[in-house]
């Protein structure tokens, strides 16, 4: 019995150059990606390998003596426990209020009975292109009591223009007439929002809350400026200092090495900058997985209008 040979649809035939083109396209974006992703791997194979290997640039590719004395070092570094407890908490606690702040200016701001709604939305996205400079900021902190305070981390940062922008554009492409649907059967402007809007803003507040906690995360700078305790020093920060004293940890950890064989491991000032490099980015790579589905579409959708 023959076998019947199967026609491929006119609308799905590709033509040379077609075929040509994707296989461009797939080899460009594979460099691309290799581009992208090396610097992390580098990190992290450098991180586990011999350190005098790693030192003298051998480590390019593969491990080289794995082990795991590097993360041992660093990891018992003195405030490290509480500097990532505090990192942790100012990313979720931030994170949290910037999403709930953003969700509802943008939804207010879409609210035509708002009172003088322009003149409120000018006066927030404004703060995008001025402010008051360094020196005013930490007076004001100062003056707010906020200088050797947690919330130092997370108030200045709850109201953010642009997020409010994103959002605001969102909700305008929701159709108003599920609002006006709610409003006449009795629900008022908060019940609108919290079981109307709010869950229907799901990718753009996952945006939002990308956007966040890589801030909250990999700031240091406000510790650097607002902070003296050091029981409030952030891990950002206090990796930063171990990375600018990478020789002098270097030095200490050789120093109690108790045999030839724990300085074959022991720490040099790459590998502690390696390692402390791994365990800053680590963390928020793991969570951005979890926003990904929502993340190109939020974009996408919370652009579309001005």
């Amino acid at each position: 019995m023959a076998k019947v040979k199967k026609s491929v649809p006119p609308a799905m035939r590709r033509t040379t150059g077609e075929k040509v083109y994707n296989v461009f396209n797939i080899i460009v974006l594979s460099l691309f990606t290799l581009i992208c992703v090396y610097p992390f791997y580098y990190l992290i194979i450098n991180s586990f390998s011999d350190n005098n290997a790693s030192a003298a640039g051998e480590v390019m590719w593969w491990f080289k003596g794995f082990h795991l004395q590097n993360y041992k070092d660093v990891l018992s570094l003195d405030g490290l426990a509480t500097a990532a407890w505090i990192s942790i908490a100012r990313t979720v606690i931030g994170t949290a209020l910037t999403v709930l702040a953003s969700a509802y200016l943008g939804f207010m701001f879409t609210q035509q009975k708002m009172w003088a709604r322009s003149f409120w939305y000018r006066f927030v996205v404004i703060t995008m292109y001025f402010n008051a400079g360094l020196i005013p900021m930490f007076i004001t902190m100062k003056n707010l009591g906020l200088t050797n305070n947690f919330w130092v981390y997370i108030l200045p940062a709850v109201v953010q223009p642009f997020n409010i922008i994103l959002v605001k554009t969102y909700i305008e492409s929701i159709p108003a007439s599920l609002q006006e649907a709610a409003e006449v059967d009795g629900a008022g402007t908060l019940t609108v929002f919290y079981k109307i809007v709010l869950p229907m803003c799901t990718p753009i507040l996952a945006t939002v809350a990308i956007f966040s906690a890589v801030n909250q995360w990999n700031s240091f700078q406000d510790t650097l400026i607002y902070m003296t305790d050091s029981k409030l020093y952030s891990l950002q920060y206090l990796l930063y200092t171990y990375i600018n004293q990478a020789s002098a940890l270097a030095n200490s950890v050789k120093a109690n090495a108790a045999n030839v064989s724990a300085l074959a491991s022991a720490a040099t000032p790459t590998s502690i900058r390696m390692t402390v490099s791994v365990i800053v980015v680590l963390p928020i790579m793991f969570t951005y997985p979890f926003f990904q589905r929502f993340f190109v579409k939020g974009m996408m959708l919370g652009a579309v209008k001005g």
